[in-house]
């Protein structure tokens, strides 16, 4: 009797024991030290706000870790960075820009910051480029009113370039093609540097054709040049439209400058955009318009025509050439070359700005007489 009560108390005590042991091993499990790699990441949290952390179970591979395991520290100088002359709203920079900058916190604040840049030359009474002067040498008026406040005033002499050349292949041109096409070559040879600058090719009559994309290599223009074939009907205001919307209103990572050679008899018999819609289009994507005419004296509607062309290039800052003969058009190239390498370039704050979308003049007057300024005429404001 007493062996059987001794076994039944030793079988107690071992049923009573196992909850607790159970309970302790559950303990002991949370205890564990986690694994490297979540440790890290546990530390590391407070400092990456965005995505959630790598899970502990599938670490990254050594050779990735040590990157991921270092977040990215703010920059030293928080100030914001003064947006250069070229700077607006997207590809276009007609008037806005954003400024930003970094908190020790990783936080971006962003301020809007109203600035308009403008590329210009100057000429004297000679048609002599002048390029030595100063900020202090012109008076800027925006929309009728003083701009008080220019931000930014520099020489632009070796900006990198981006070139549309848009060249008339219809009907009407077909006596003068040959040799167009052999001075845009000349100019493109001796205009775009290889490595630094950038053209693309462009022959429009009844329909748009990109002979030649984007490149810095002369001898793909050139080809591109000659593959262009007159054809029929003109889409002059098509081609403009499509060339600064498609081909030359993207985004860069620096300055650039933007600028369509145009050479045609200004005649258009087919596009559905206007002139209108067409210069707007230029502004916009903030691109200077040089047109080459290819009416020669003795041409009855040359004249109508002629003065299409310069209203294109008077509001976009550009300049009209009126060759007298064939061979005239190799020194329009020869003075569009000249051109791109004697511009000024400043940005201003307008006062009392307003995000309406609304065409706003622009005026730069040059102190000095007998100075003449090539500038865009206006820009359109932000609606944001």
């Amino acid at each position: 009797m007493d062996r059987l009560r001794s076994t039944l108390v030793v079988l107690i005590a071992a049923l009573l024991s196992v909850p607790l042991s159970a309970q302790n091993l559950g303990q002991g499990t949370d205890d564990l030290p986690s694994a490297p790699s979540a440790v890290i990441q546990k530390k590391q949290q407070p400092t990456r706000p965005s995505g959630p952390a790598t899970p502990a179970q599938e670490p990254a591979a050594p050779s990735q870790a040590q990157p991921e395991a270092q977040p990215t520290p703010p920059p030293q100088d928080a100030t914001p960075s003064q947006p250069s002359s070229e700077a607006g709203t997207g590809p276009g920079n007609n008037a806005n820009s954003d400024e930003s900058s970094t908190t020790a916190g990783d936080t971006t604040i962003k301020r809007n910051v109203n600035e308009v840049p403008v590329v210009f030359t100057v000429t004297d009474k000679h048609n002599h480029y002048v390029r030595d002067l100063s900020k202090k040498d012109f008076r800027v008026m925006d929309d009728g009113h003083p701009v008080v406040d220019i931000r930014s005033f520099r020489r632009e002499t070796e900006l990198p370039l981006r070139v549309g050349l848009l060249i008339d292949s219809s009907a009407s041109v077909r006596g003068r093609f040959k040799f167009e096409q052999e001075a845009a070559i000349e100019f493109m040879n001796q205009t775009i540097r290889p490595k630094y600058d950038q053209a693309f090719v462009l022959g429009f009559d009844s329909s748009l054709e990109v002979t030649q994309e984007f490149t810095s290599n002369s001898e793909l223009l050139s080809k591109g040049i000659r593959n262009l074939r007159p054809g029929n009907s003109t889409r002059l205001y098509d081609a403009l439209f499509y060339a600064c919307r498609e081909r030359l209103n993207s985004a860069e990572t620096a300055s650039v400058r933007r600028a369509i050679v145009l050479i045609t008899d200004g005649e258009d018999n087919s596009s559905r955009s206007t002139r209108e819609e067409a210069i707007d289009m230029a502004l916009r994507a903030n691109v200077i318009v040089y047109t080459i005419s290819t009416n020669f004296p003795g041409y009855s509607e040359s004249g109508k025509f002629d003065k299409i062309l310069q209203r294109i290039a008077d509001a976009t800052g550009g300049r009209w050439f009126e060759p007298f003969q064939v061979t005239d058009v190799a020194n329009a190239f020869s003075q569009i070359q000249a051109d791109l390498r004697s511009q000024y370039a400043l940005a201003y704050r307008p006062e009392d700005f307003k995000h309406d979308g609304r065409y706003r003049t622009i005026e730069i007057i040059a102190e000095h007489k007998g100075l003449k300024v090539h500038s865009r005429h206006g820009y359109y404001a932000p609606t944001e």
